[in-house]
């Protein structure tokens, strides 16, 4: 295999691992804080990028992605307003069936708001056929504000989480949720907002990819199902993890390419996804009671 092409499968598997970790991120966010998976989150890159396709035709484009972060988060919270808070003594169990009954719930209203119509946002910087030549490798200039964006939110995110006083709060709520309550911190308003902060960093990743991967009404789910097989490898809660399985899994898929069929590489995931349960169900970076907040 020439060095060229080795070259453009790393560039590709660093795209496609850094959309996954940042989605495997947003599951640990509400993953610490309640307890729960959210397989609703897939759906708020479905939606971010949805909904600032529309903005799009009414104002520039950077003031219809901020308004499209700003109307996922809000979803985020009344997911949680809604549905969340007003279950009585839930399982576990309980609440990831409520996410994925919301993931289904979500996707259909999007069929009917927006069709079955594939959109996308225009290319941020230059167009389609616009390449940058990387030591005789070629990579859109959108795939370096995937790369950029990503890495940027997964840097705010540690210095909130370090250096606020609300990312404390979250921090403690992660660690002991009772001794924060005593503690005088309102673990109900944390749910919310760690809802909120994953909505948005999905929704801020989906306006991001949507010209290279466009965007349909069901376009969440694939992307839940590989942040979700993200979030197991790196190991439940850790976001350190995250960032390094999201990486493993789209080098392998990207790899995959090079000896098996296009059609096989969705299914790549979800063979890396039952071996690690059966192998190693804590995951290879982490146990179930590792924090992904601790690690910021």
């Amino acid at each position: 295999m020439a060095f060229e092409q080795v070259l453009q499968y790393i560039l590709s598997g660093v795209t496609n691992g850094s959309i996954y970790a940042i989605v495997a991120i947003g599951f640990n966010i509400v993953y610490n804080t309640t307890g729960i998976i959210n397989f609703a989150q897939g759906e708020f890159l479905m939606l971010g990028g949805m909904t600032a396709i529309s903005l799009s035709q009414f104002m520039p484009l950077p003031l219809a992605i901020l308004f499209a972060v700003i109307i996922t988060s809000l979803a985020g919270a009344m997911i949680d307003f809604v549905f969340i808070r007003r279950l009585r003594n839930p399982s576990v169990l309980m609440m990831i069936i409520v996410t994925i009954g919301l993931s289904i719930v979500i996707r259909e209203m999007a069929l009917h708001i927006w069709d079955e119509k594939v959109r996308s946002l225009p290319y941020f910087t230059g167009s389609e056929v616009t390449s940058i030549s990387i030591l005789g490798a070629y990579i859109s200039p959108q795939v370096l504000w995937v790369l950029g964006v990503c890495g940027l939110m997964v840097l705010l995110l540690g210095l909130f989480f370090r250096y606020t006083a609300t990312g404390r709060s979250m921090r403690a709520c992660s660690s002991n949720k009772t001794a924060a309550g005593l503690c005088g911190i309102n673990t109900g308003n944390m749910v919310t907002i760690s809802f909120m902060l994953s909505a948005a960093m999905g929704a801020l990743a989906g306006c991001v990819i949507s010209p290279i991967t466009q965007t349909q009404y069901d376009s969440g789910t694939s992307l839940a199902i590989k942040g979700f097989t993200v979030a197991i490898l790196g190991g439940m809660g850790n976001s350190t993890g995250a960032v390094v399985g999201g990486l493993l899994i789209g080098m392998l898929e990207s790899f995959s390419i090079s000896v098996l069929p296009m059609a096989y590489k969705d299914a790549i995931s979800l063979a890396i996804l039952i071996l690690i349960l059966f192998i190693r169900p804590s995951g290879l970076f982490g146990s179930r009671e590792e924090s992904a907040l601790k690690e910021f």
